[in-house]
């Protein structure tokens, strides 16, 4: 259990970072002009090379050289080069993360996060305040304890990057910032890491900026999404409608940010055991099914009432005049066109509006001219229970 401090201390951490910058590489420029308020993960997405680690570097304080502008966080000022001013990274109180786990390879993991004890100690001493976190509420946190004599080395990548997520607890940030942190893990340990951010996050309210080019990540754990194309920000905002955005803008691009897709967070109201189902509702009158989840997993997350977040790509969508009827597809839905966006050559992107609820169909031109659709028309949608991805049936 966390100790009466640390249990106070859940409800004061908010981030309020704003960023003005501009940054210039050797053959790349960074222009941040954003403020993000969040006590939850804010995701930060694009393609390589589109900036998202020089951003995370940045705020960290590891990126200083040709930098301009400012930077405030919880109303403090990290950087403001008119002033001259720079925040040195190891006074900020930001806690990273990397792709690779950077463990010292000689200690083992106790002996890691005993190492990151005595740095807050010696922190906390000069400053004269005191450790709200016990390193063992931590080791149980992070699911830690049978691989505390272990030496880093003989670590899967999972274990390794749990290690560091703990260590970086220790420090007792108030943002933390995790870049790419899965890219390196089989699809197992990712869904193992995903659950344990958003518990980690949960538990200790720590907000969370995490970068990644996986939006199956992201759409899992972000409450909000931050995009990244060409070193600069085109949206931010809440993660769904953010996604479905994309939907339309990244159809304009040579090179497209995702696939279209319907993002979704909804209730879950019944596990059918006799046919291996799970039930979630759009309204009181539809709902979809996906593969039974009860079966994938024991996580009591999945409890009925609980918010699944799930999303179907809109190649995965087909469309009726009339109601389906005798067919194996188990999810049938009843909406109205309210667009239809015209992509590339032979295709067309049609959003339909179902309970209240965007759906996203890919479709040919071809079909979209037989049907005779347009924008106000009834239709049915309809896919498959397999096309609802999930954490758990996700390869991400």
């Amino acid at each position: 259990m966390m100790n009466e401090r640390a249990s106070e201390k859940k409800h004061q951490q908010m981030l309020q970072l704003s960023i003005d910058i501009q940054a210039e590489f050797d053959h790349f420029n960074l222009t941040v002009s954003q403020n993000i308020n969040s006590t939850n993960i804010t995701g930060i997405f694009g393609h390589s090379g589109s900036g998202k680690t020089s951003l995370l570097r940045i705020i960290a304080g590891l990126e200083n050289n040709h930098v301009n502008g400012n930077i405030t966080f919880n109303q403090r000022e990290l950087l403001n080069t008119p002033k001259q001013l720079f925040v040195a990274p190891e006074q900020r109180n930001i806690g990273l993360v990397f792709q690779n786990s950077r463990l010292f390879p000689h200690l083992s993991v106790r002996q890691n996060l005993e190492f990151a004890q005595k740095c807050l100690a010696k922190r906390h001493k000069k400053s004269e305040q005191h450790s709200t976190l016990n390193i063992d509420d931590i080791i149980a946190l992070t699911q830690l304890t049978p691989l505390l004599t272990k030496q880093t080395t003989q670590l899967s990548g999972g274990e390794q990057q749990r290690v560091a997520l703990a260590r970086a607890i220790l420090a007792e940030p108030k943002l933390l910032l995790l870049d790419e942190p899965l890219s390196a893990l089989d699809k197992h340990s990712k869904a193992d890491m995903l659950t344990l951010i958003v518990t980690v996050q949960q538990q200790l309210n720590i907000p969370i900026l995490y970068v990644s080019h996986s939006l199956a990540e992201l759409q899992q754990v972000a409450s909000s999404l931050l995009i990244l194309t060409n070193g600069q920000v085109i949206d931010y905002g809440d993660v769904h409608q953010v996604i479905h955005r994309l939907n339309h803008i990244s159809q304009h691009n040579k090179s497209p940010l995702i696939s279209p897709q319907t993002s979704l967070a909804l209730p879950i109201v019944a596990h059918n055991n006799a046919h291996a189902l799970t039930q979630l509702a759009l309204d009181n009158e539809q709902s979809i099914y996906l593969p039974l989840l009860s079966h994938n997993t024991n996580n009591s997350a999945y409890s009925i009432g609980t918010m699944l977040r799930c999303f179907i790509f809109a190649d995965d969508v087909s469309l009726s005049l009339v109601e389906p009827s005798n067919s194996s597809i188990v999810n049938h839905l009843f909406g109205q066109i309210s667009t239809i966006e015209k992509l590339g050559q032979y295709s067309a992107l049609i959003t339909i509006l179902c309970s209240g609820h965007n759906f996203f169909a890919q479709i040919s031109l071809l079909s979209q001219q037989k049907l005779q659709l347009e924008v106000g028309k009834n239709i049915y949608i309809q896919f498959k229970a397999s096309a609802i991805k999930t954490l758990t049936n996700n390869t991400f």
